[in-house]
């Protein structure tokens, strides 16, 4: 008789299945976000599992070449945190900034989603929504939660001007 053949084990191996399929979705979802890890600092320290911590998370923006944005958000650690089963916090910020000459590849639309993290198992994603403002020639980026606080999502903006040339809009 195997360790897997046991009384208990029906149910081991359905939490197996489980933890299995719940670790590929994070996966997907960390690959789909396209962003990358620049730091991290410990905000309270956990026993049990990674300690709660505020992440800093970069990425370029896919239609504009040049721009750099930087998100920080809050990761909640501990047993859930480990597992994947924590609920962050809806708190963070960006700030996207000019790094190398602007070029845009193609022209752009007037609003368009350009960055989209899990901050829980199912429900709560961070977005990043590149807004153009055409009358003062800038980029603005706003982020936000689609889980509502309050009647309100959190969201912060910061913008990048686009100085020397003409933004392309479709």
């Amino acid at each position: 008789m195997g360790m897997l053949d046991c009384y208990p084990c029906p149910q081991l191996k359905a939490a197996m299945k489980t933890t299995t399929a719940l670790a590929a979705f994070l996966l997907l979802t960390t690959t789909l976000a396209g962003a990358e890890e620049v730091g991290s600092v410990d905000t309270a320290f956990q026993w049990l599992g990674p300690d709660h911590k505020v992440v800093v998370e970069a990425f370029d923006d896919p239609g504009v070449t040049g721009v750099a944005c930087y998100v920080s958000r809050a990761k909640t650690g501990g047993l859930k945190g480990m597992v994947g089963m924590a609920k962050d916090p809806s708190r963070f910020s960006v700030a996207c900034r000019q790094i190398a000459p602007l070029k845009f590849p193609k022209a752009l639309p007037r609003q368009e989603e350009v960055f989209k993290a899990g901050a829980s198992f199912i429900f709560k994603h961070v977005r990043v929504v590149r807004v153009v403002d055409a009358k003062r020639n800038a980029l603005i980026y706003l982020t936000y939660s689609d889980k509502l606080v309050d009647g309100s999502p959190d969201n912060a903006v910061t913008a990048v001007p686009v100085l020397g040339q003409k933004i392309p809009l479709r």
